[in-house]
């Protein structure tokens, strides 16, 4: 067994446009007289690595506690795709796929909605790209909206540099933070 962790630092990742920097400070320091180590940190749930909720663009959806962690957990599929990806794409790409999918794009991929629209159609249950977001263009309020009201989870600004395509297992477990829209994750991919 192997385990290959494709998640960011969300100290060492740029963030998303106008999204506040992460931070962190020691507040207990052994080299300080300290007895302990102690730090604080502070950043949006949508910092490195992480998973979207329902919450995020669905009033009253699920938030990340409430999100089923068996989505979170289980065969997935790697593919190698960059640019804007369209419906048409999706629909050569997903007779091929787990119903976890992966986009390697370099972070250089983005989901037009009529991809978003095969997805839900195919009743993927996430779906996960290295870029810091899953659509870039005019369409990204209508792209998270299409997968998050049809259950489809969001994993983002995944670190997908040194895998190759192919099926794997995925862990990227949210913390459980109630009434929040997102959460940081550590993923890994999980092979035989």
């Amino acid at each position: 067994m192997r385990i290959i962790d494709i998640s960011a630092d969300p100290f060492t990742t740029p963030n998303y446009a106008d999204d506040p920097e992460p931070l962190y400070k020691w507040i207990r320091s052994i080299n300080k007289n300290a007895e302990y180590n102690l730090s604080v940190m502070g950043m949006t749930p949508h910092a490195g690595t992480h998973i979207d909720a329902p919450l995020h663009y669905i009033e009253n959806g699920r938030d990340v506690a409430q999100i089923p962690l068996e989505q979170c957990y289980g065969s997935c599929t790697v593919v190698s795709l960059s640019g804007v990806l369209t419906g048409e794409d999706m629909d050569k790409l997903l007779p091929h796929c787990r119903k976890r999918l992966l986009i390697h794009g370099g972070g250089d991929a983005s989901l037009e909605l009529s991809a978003a629209r095969v997805l839900t159609e195919h009743s993927m249950i996430l779906v996960g790209i290295d870029s810091m977001s899953i659509s870039f263009d005019d369409q990204e309020t209508e792209v998270h909206r299409e997968l998050l009201s049809h259950g489809v989870l969001i994993l983002e600004n995944l670190d997908l540099s040194s895998v190759s395509d192919g099926d794997y297992i995925l862990n990227a477990m949210p913390l459980k933070l109630g009434g929040m829209e997102a959460s940081p994750v550590r993923a890994v991919l999980i092979t035989k």
